[in-house]
């Protein structure tokens, strides 16, 4: 999804700066671009060399070099990967140079997309905050519409600063649901408390570029993944301002 919204922004004229926020970093290859090093270790070699910077080189100018060495440059899309560290050090030095410089980077760029991972932790750590748009991602599971369910609440007690919250139900089958399933659906996303703002359905062609290396660029214009996610994107910007940057 987050890899389909950064090629329809681009087309949009974006510049975009997609973020992979995934410690299993893979998100350069939805979008066919190559990483060579990540802000973790980018984070792991400052922590390592500190002591063992050039004379007149500072740590934040150590970093700031680095940042833009991890940041890969593309026709209308550049990536940036957060990786994970490995090393016993203490981050939060560093970690809060390298927040500000991406402040400062993101302001580049007319729309920035995050891809996060799965799950509840990057809402503890406050990654997910500052933004306007956040999309949940979900399949019809009541199990992982659940999971959604706990986020929207874990944004609200932890009071992150997000415009707007919406679902999105992914991997649809194209077979009509009988009356008595569509109601229970229908009530178990009630429950989430986020607005339905568009639902994915299972498109064979995406599957086949995956298996072949092959990035979503890559896509048919008919591609009904891709259509779907144009509509949701229209909502999306049409709801949250023309400038929204996007989380998912």
């Amino acid at each position: 999804m987050a890899g389909l919204i950064v090629q329809l922004l681009a087309e949009r004229n974006g510049p975009v700066l997609a973020i992979d926020a995934d410690p299993n970093t893979n998100f350069h290859q939805v979008l066919g671009l190559s990483v060579e090093q990540t802000i973790g270790e980018l984070r792991e070699e400052t922590l390592k060399s500190i002591k063992d910077l050039p004379a007149g080189i500072s740590k934040d100018q150590y970093l700031e070099y680095g940042l833009q060495q991890c940041l890969v440059e593309s026709k209308g899309i550049d990536l940036l990967a957060m990786g994970r560290g490995e090393g016993p050090f203490c981050y939060c030095a560093v970690n809060h140079v390298l927040r500000r410089y991406m402040d400062l980077l993101s302001k580049n760029y007319k729309y920035v997309v995050m891809d996060n991972e799965a799950g509840l932790e990057h809402f503890s750590r406050r990654t997910a905050q500052d933004i306007d748009v956040l999309l949940m991602i979900s399949d019809a599971n009541p199990v992982a519409l659940q999971a959604a369910t706990r986020i929207n609440q874990l944004a609200d007690e932890l009071k992150l600063r997000i415009h707007s919250r919406f679902l999105v139900l992914n991997h649809l089958s194209n077979g009509t649901l009988s009356g008595s399933i569509q109601e229970a659906l229908r009530q178990r996303i009630a429950q989430t408390g986020l607005k339905l703002v568009g639902e994915i359905p299972r498109d064979e062609s995406i599957l086949r570029l995956s298996l072949e290396g092959k990035p979503l660029s890559e896509l048919p214009s008919g591609s009904s993944a891709k259509l779907a996610a144009k509509a949701i994107l229209e909502k999306v910007l049409e709801k949250g301002g023309r400038d929204a940057r996007s989380h998912t």
